[in-house]
């Protein structure tokens, strides 16, 4: 009798028993052959490992399904160099809204760094090996390639990004283009007619959604506007604000896509003997407190990155126990003006 391999389509992970049923052997005959003991031959062992790889079957997954326990752990990959991690602020405070959930749930976070290529191979072992019960899935991309590779295993997940990213998945994210658009309207009401933007790498979703709000308004309200691409790395905002401030016609106020970016900026003014803000105008993201330890303190489009963490967790578990999950904006960044901004210099049209 013929046996076929179960559909991607099918949502249920595979057990003993599939492989046994697909292999044509019994159930002892798979622990046999995946521990490499004495018992089946040789070539009963490979169709046995084969039907093991085909339906993405392991060990581990034995013991559990016996067991009739999970292991309660929520997978997060991030595709960051650890040194730049920790001196990201929205990091550290995502992760913490995070683990506050887990917490209650009695759960815990399996966090790895990887290149952006290891991501879809990462979370599928942890998937299919049973080391996760789902995972959040963060800095979405254009067309993303992991969202048909994970959807198809049918990993439980949480997407932090809008849902024109997300395809199948629940999604939870901040409303970037309404808070993009209030960053340039409130430096235009301050007098500023040049405008710019130091944003994260062009290929995240939600720098796309940053650079073409930002691009539109300025248009709309008849200001000039340029995007500066870096990597929210204080290295590269440091060399994008300087890129700004040697044009020919620089900027008299400068958006930043991330907080540390923002606070380099202020090296960078000084020097160049300007003075923040009578000579120039800056405004940071996401108002960590990196933001008002400055001197000046830094203006900030503002959101609880804590409750974000949080409110994404309380999503995946809703996924993850089978229980009505909705995608979402969370609150809206908001506008806090600090000491970093004020109207431009008087014959800001000259240099």
């Amino acid at each position: 009798m013929s046996q076929t391999a179960a559909s991607p389509s099918d949502r249920r992970k595979a057990t003993i028993k599939d492989v046994a049923r697909l292999a044509g052997v019994s159930p002892s005959a798979v622990t046999i052959a995946v521990h490499n003991k004495p018992g089946v031959s040789a070539k009963t062992k490979e169709r046995i490992l084969q039907a093991a790889r085909d339906l993405g079957w392991s060990p581990n997954q034995a013991a559990q399904s016996l067991s009739g326990q999970g292991l309660h752990t929520v997978g997060l990959a991030i595709a960051r160099p650890a040194r730049m991690l920790g001196l990201e602020p929205f990091y550290m405070e995502f992760i913490s809204g995070i683990e506050s959930v887990l917490t209650r749930h009695s759960c815990s976070l399996l966090l790895r760094l990887v290149e952006p290529e290891e991501e879809i191979e990462v979370h599928r072992e942890w998937w299919q090996a049973n080391r996760v019960s789902g995972s959040i899935l963060v800095d979405l991309r254009v067309d993303d390639p992991r969202i048909p590779a994970l959807s198809e295993i049918g990993l439980p997940a949480v997407v932090v990004g809008h849902p024109s990213l997300a395809g199948p998945f629940t999604s939870v994210w901040t409303d970037d283009a309404a808070a993009t658009a209030e960053a340039v309207r409130y430096l235009a009401a301050l007098g500023h007619r040049r405008i710019a933007r130091v944003s994260g790498p062009a290929e995240l979703g939600h720098s796309a959604i940053r650079t073409r709000t930002f691009t539109e308004t300025a248009e709309e309200l008849g200001l000039q506007a340029r995007t500066v691409v870096a990597d929210f790395s204080a290295d590269q905002g440091s060399r994008a604000c300087r890129t700004l401030l040697l044009a020919a016609e620089r900027p008299t106020a400068i958006v930043f896509d991330n907080d540390l970016m923002a606070v380099t900026a202020l090296g960078v003014a000084s020097e160049f003997g300007l003075s923040v803000p009578h000579d120039l105008s800056l405004l940071a993201w996401d108002d960590s407190q990196l933001c008002q330890l400055t001197r000046p303190t830094l203006s900030a489009m503002q959101h609880d990155v804590f409750s974000f963490g949080a409110d994404v967790t309380e999503t995946l578990y809703d996924v993850m126990t089978h229980r009505e999950a909705t995608s979402h904006a969370a609150q809206v960044p908001r506008l806090v003006p600090r000491s970093s901004t004020a109207p431009p210099p008087r014959d800001a049209a000259g240099r």
